[in-house]
């Protein structure tokens, strides 16, 4: 326990630096940007947030002040000439949309607020932050971040083989290009420049690295007079056709890359003469952290952390190089791995809105643009997006694909053009339950573990019904209370109809579809990850889930880990995440040798894989939701709950993003005890879970003895307020500290 109580003194001296910090409001957001000056707002009316911060514990916000000016000199002297709210008895601090005089388009402004705590005391007000309005078209358009470039120095430098050969190692491959500062050319000359995702040996960049892992071979000529030179990328006509996403001129083409070698160098180089410029979207490195006592688990992190930073190169959720398309299925993960890693919204929102007119072919694709907008306004409390695309989400749930039963089908003849349109598909859909199939592997069957694709699929129903279920959430925050009430009874329609028809009583499973009596991983992960499973059944469809492993892809994995978790099987999950065989995220890095998490778990399984796709990085969403357990209850976490699911580990740590502020938990646990710390962001509240070690219920709550909720093998305390809090739950109910 001696590393444990180590981290435990540094995470109170962490929560206790940013409560005694300044009282006033930190974390300024204009249109969910945290730095609008480095973009422009296309909104005549933007909205403004900010982090409550409280000078003592269960405090919260009753009123606010903001001010608006277009000098940061009028802003100084605490006058908002544009715009002044006044005291504004509230305890919003997100989401509060500007209610001035009409701004002016490209004009800048500066914004600052205070606010009233529960005792009716001001805060000192904000740091200003300042935005630029752009130009205000009739069409809304998501504000986002222009690209950024960062400059990443060699992690290993080795001039080998022969004068002028030189290989560099940056460490981690990211997209971008190479600078080379050359000294002072006096002549013409020309010189071999690789780039590589993979090496051949420890000082060979591989030149025939396989599927789509990359490898370029780019000649050089400089001229006289050249001093430095920034490496052209020539642009790969796969990922720069019609459907492609484009890099911006200023930006120019990249590709993704960890390694260089530089052949006939004309001048002697050293470690600090080539310089990998890397291509992002901003990235607050600080927002997150994950820390456990499995060192492997830490690498996971790390591996997933990293990958969505690295792949967010396009300012938009593609699906890695190969074709640089954003896909539905892809772009749900990545959103939910961004808002596990950085405190940001813009990308995640941009992506899913250019889907919901950018449909791809997969069934199942088109409902997750359910998912990603209900996971939108959970996140960020903004209602803006589901209201603007509220008509387009509602031809996303495919109800028009329904028989008399409830139940949808891609191949019963009901593809309408009507129902393509509604959908903005160019394409015919087909059902996809997982990727790849057999034919993109050697010699495999694929990775849906042998499904059998009948009419109706399983699967899509599944995936149907939780669109249905996010519908009716999305309808009632709208305040359509006719769809609410639509869409909550065909949802109970389509789950009477799946466990009816679609479960196997005799094999106590649930089958692939309606006509076969096969059972998959998939045709009970699904089912399960989706609350479909009743009670009585869910011990088998578990023992089931155990038996088959990791029987589906890096995208497949998301929905298995959310299942178990959901189901309470903590330790397995664990084990999935750490495991060491050819289908985990530790093989991608120690034994594939990548340092962004793969399309397929090995070249075996996909042979056409690449190595840079977000949707295998599963574990940036799932360590923070589920392991740590820190999720939304009410739109834009003014309700949380943090339920640790920790297996087998003896501490975590971790900091999460949310758009109120940080959430910071600890966890450790030995035989006789489960200590829990916490510290929740002003104008949040949060459900507290222990694992009831104690047949009573008993635990103390920063030293004082309190009696929870028992409730699915948790200890449940409800309605825990802002601050720091301490939990201990003993297997013995005496003696509590």
């Amino acid at each position: 326990m001696k590393r444990s109580i180590i981290y435990m003194s540094g995470f109170t001296l962490f929560v206790t630096a940013l409560l005694a910090g300044e009282y006033r409001p930190q974390g300024l957001m204009c249109n969910l940007l945290a730095k609008p000056e480095s973009t422009v707002i296309n909104d005549s009316l933007p909205q403004f947030g900010w982090i409550y911060i409280a000078d003592r514990d269960n405090d919260f916000q009753t009123a606010y002040q903001i001010l608006v000016a277009s000098s940061l000199d009028s802003l100084k002297t605490d006058r908002g000439h544009v715009w002044d709210s006044q005291k504004t008895t509230s305890s919003q601090s997100i989401n509060i949309a500007y209610a001035g005089p009409p701004l002016h388009a490209n004009t800048t402004y500066f914004w600052k607020v205070r606010t009233w705590n529960s005792t009716d005391v001001a805060s000192d007000y904000s740091a200003p932050q300042r935005f630029r309005t752009g130009e205000f078209g009739n069409k809304p358009v998501t504000d986002r971040y222009p690209l950024i470039t960062r400059r990443i120095s060699a992690k290993r430098f080795v001039q080998k083989k022969s004068s002028g050969h030189y290989f560099i190692d940056f460490g981690k491959a990211a997209f971008g290009t190479v600078e080379i500062q050359l000294g002072q050319i006096t002549k013409p000359t020309s010189f071999i420049v690789h780039l590589g995702e993979k090496v051949a040996d420890s000082t060979t960049i591989d030149r025939k690295p396989g599927g789509t892992i990359r490898y370029r071979k780019i000649p050089v000529q400089t001229l006289p007079g050249t001093t430095f030179l920034v490496i052209t990328i020539p642009p790969d006509e796969r990922n720069t056709g019609a459907r492609a996403i484009k890099m911006p001129p200023e930006i120019g083409e990249v590709m993704p890359f960890r390694y260089c070698e530089i052949e006939n160098s004309p001048v002697q180089l050293d470690k600090n003469a080539v310089t990998q410029i890397a291509v992002t979207y901003p990235f607050d490195e600080h927002a997150a952290f994950f820390e456990c006592s499995d060192p492997v688990l830490n690498d996971v992190w790390d591996l997933c952390k990293y990958s969505i930073k690295a792949t967010s190169f396009c300012g938009i959720y593609v699906d890695g190089d190969r074709e640089r398309i954003p896909y539905e299925a892809d772009a749900y993960i990545n959103q939910l791995g961004h808002y596990g890693v950085d405190r940001e919204y813009s990308m995640a929102r941009y992506s899913h809105e250019y889907l919901i007119h950018h449909a791809t072919w997969p069934t199942e694709w088109i409902l997750h643009s359910v998912f990603m907008a209900w996971a939108d306004y959970l996140y960020t409390g903004d209602k803006r997006s589901i209201q603007r695309y509220y008509d387009d989400l509602k031809g996303k749930t495919l109800l028009g694909l329904a028989r008399e039963d409830g139940l949808i089908s891609t191949k019963t003849g009901l593809v309408s053009q009507e129902i393509l349109d509604a959908i903005h598909l160019q394409d015919t859909l087909r059902d996809i339950v997982d990727w790849p199939p057999g034919s993109f592997m050697f010699g495999g069957i694929g990775e849906r573990d042998n499904y059998h694709m009948g009419a109706i699929n399983t699967v899509v129903n599944a995936f149907y019904y939780r669109a249905l279920v996010l519908m009716r959430r999305i309808a009632a925050a709208l305040e359509k209370e006719e769809d609410a009430i639509f869409f909550e009874n065909r949802a109970a329609k389509v789950a009477a109809a799946i466990n009816g028809k679609l479960f196997d009583a005799r094999q106590g499973l649930y089958k692939d579809c309606e006509d076969s009596t096969h059972t998959s991983l998939h045709a009970n992960m699904f089912p399960l990850a989706f609350d479909l499973v009743p009670p009585a059944k869910k011990a088998d469809v578990i023992r089931f889930i155990k038996s088959r492993g990791m029987a589906c892809s890096v995208y497949g994995a998301h929905y298995l880990l959310e299942a178990l978790y959901n189901a309470g099987e903590d330790e397995y999950a664990l084990d999935l995440m750490t495991a060491r065989h050819d289908r985990s995220w530790p093989h991608m890095l120690y034994q594939v040798g990548s340092t962004i998490t793969l399309e397929a778990w090995d070249i075996k399984y996909k042979k056409n894989l690449d190595w840079n796709h977000a949707w295998g990085a599963a574990p940036a969403n799932i360590i923070p939701r589920h392991l740590i357990g820190v999720q939304p209850l009410e739109p834009g976490f003014s309700v949380m709950q943090i339920k640790p699911q920790i297996g087998h580990l003896t501490f975590a740590r971790a900091k999460v993003p949310t758009i109120r502020g940080p959430v910071k938990v600890l966890v450790q646990q030995d035989r006789t005890s489960y200590k829990l710390e916490v510290a929740i962001p002003g104008n949040s509240i949060a459900h507290i879970y222990l694992p009831s070690l104690n047949a009573t219920g008993k635990a103390t709550i920063d030293g004082v003895e309190h009696t929870a909720e028992i409730l699915d093998g948790y200890a449940v305390f409800r309605n825990i307020g802002s601050g720091k809090h301490s939990f201990v739950m003993r297997k013995i109910s005496a003696n509590f500290d």
